[in-house]
């Protein structure tokens, strides 16, 4: 084999798999992981959310897709998609089946919606959210404006909880 064909094929193999397990009944993966309809049936896969505005959705029997337009831009407004989207995906879970996040590269845009609903359906904070996330996929990196949009959601979370605990006080029964 001669070095060219080596360093072809070492960078084949440091390309992240098409989808990883975050959590029990979440992947996150790039747009490579809805071309095998095995694979996503294989891992239980009953909703897919495409945040993307131009890539293909899953062509899988039995699997729905939610598509959340947005390009992988810092301007670009993620946050008024998150508590649909984690509602979305938890109503899949509930029902029994497994949800996979994907965008083009499975960087920006898809670990942020999969950082939002560890916080939001998992009770896990911005940082050991984003730490469950980028320990399943190392080149997982929101860009600077998502990053801000998730600190702002994290904000709203603790805020809505910390409402919720005075209205629901000792008189509970």
């Amino acid at each position: 084999m001669d070095p060219e064909q080596a360093g072809r094929r070492g960078a084949a193999e440091a390309a992240p798999p098409p989808f990883v397990r975050v959590a029990p009944s979440l992947f996150l993966g790039s747009v490579r992981a809805v071309a095998s309809p095995e694979l996503l049936a294989r891992a239980g896969v009953t909703l897919c959310v495409n945040v993307s505005r131009q890539q293909p959705g899953p062509r899988a029997p039995g699997v729905a897709e939610m598509r959340v337009p947005v390009f992988d831009d810092p301007a670009e407004d993620l946050l008024a998609h998150l508590e649909p989207t984690c509602a979305a995906m938890e109503a899949a879970v509930r029902a029994g089946g497994a949800c996979l996040v994907y965008c083009k590269n499975g960087r920006s845009r898809s670990t942020t919606i999969c950082t939002a609903y560890l916080m939001r359906h998992r009770g896990l904070s911005l940082a050991r959210a984003f730490q469950t996330v980028k320990s399943a996929r190392p080149v997982a990196e929101p860009n600077p404006g998502f990053w801000s949009q998730l600190q702002k959601y994290e904000e709203a979370l603790q805020s809505r909880s910390c409402q919720l605990g005075e209205l629901s006080g000792p008189s509970e029964s």
